[in-house]
């Protein structure tokens, strides 16, 4: 369902301005939007922020970027921001598609993909944020050592994504199929999507994968 337009968006939007990324409609300049230099994390689809939050204010040494293509959403993440005082934290509605030219130049030192659409459809596979399309976008991005945090419930999609890292040179660690029950718990930060259906029954899957040397 699409989220109606939030009342007052345009205002709401100004009291938040300073939570934008610097960006020209094609390239996000890093160093004029947080001012220092820093790891840069990126998160993919970051929804009404609640994990962005929590690790921005957990890691306030790293610059942390967040992607969301609905601007209504990304408002509430972006007020969430300024509520929590996450000063190293910025935010771009944009789509994933253009990550390279949106962030050509840069390293990233982490990518995180929470709950992503699953695109079912074998026809919409490229869609996909593990599809190989875009596993070989992050390649031109990450930095050495670099590693890539995905989050799914889908289990068909976390099964796809298993064989997608491993084709395309990633190696796989830490795969998990019920994070919420592993050791791995333990330092997890929940998304808001993740809470809700975790309290609902659904396993979580987790893994992290980097490029193969």
């Amino acid at each position: 369902m699409r989220m109606r337009p939030k009342k007052n968006r345009e205002a709401r939007l100004l009291k938040v301005e300073n939570f934008f990324a610097v960006c020209d409609g094609e390239k996000i300049d890093v160093q004029q939007s947080f001012g220092e230099k820093r790891p840069l994390w990126l998160e993919i689809g970051c929804g009404k922020g609640a994990f962005a939050a929590a690790m921005s204010t957990r890691h306030p040494e790293v610059n942390y970027l967040a992607f969301e293509r609905v601007i209504d959403v990304m408002l509430m993440a972006m007020e969430r921001a300024a509520a929590e005082g996450c000063g190293n934290l910025r935010f771009c509605s944009c789509n994933a598609e253009n990550i390279c030219t949106l962030l050509e130049g840069e390293k990233l030192d982490r990518v995180f993909i929470n709950f992503c659409d699953p695109w079912p459809k074998k026809r919409n596979a490229k869609r996909r944020l593990t599809s190989p399309l875009f596993l070989e976008k992050y390649k031109s991005l990450l930095a050495p050592g670099a590693r890539i945090y995905f989050k799914t419930d889908n289990r068909d999609l976390f099964d796809y994504s298993v064989e997608q890292f491993d084709s395309c040179g990633y190696v796989a660690e830490n795969v998990c199929y019920d994070l919420h029950a592993s050791p791995l718990a333990e330092d997890n930060i929940q998304t808001e999507y993740e809470k809700t259906f975790s309290e609902k029954g659904f396993k979580i899957n987790y893994l992290e994968a980097y490029v193969k040397e």
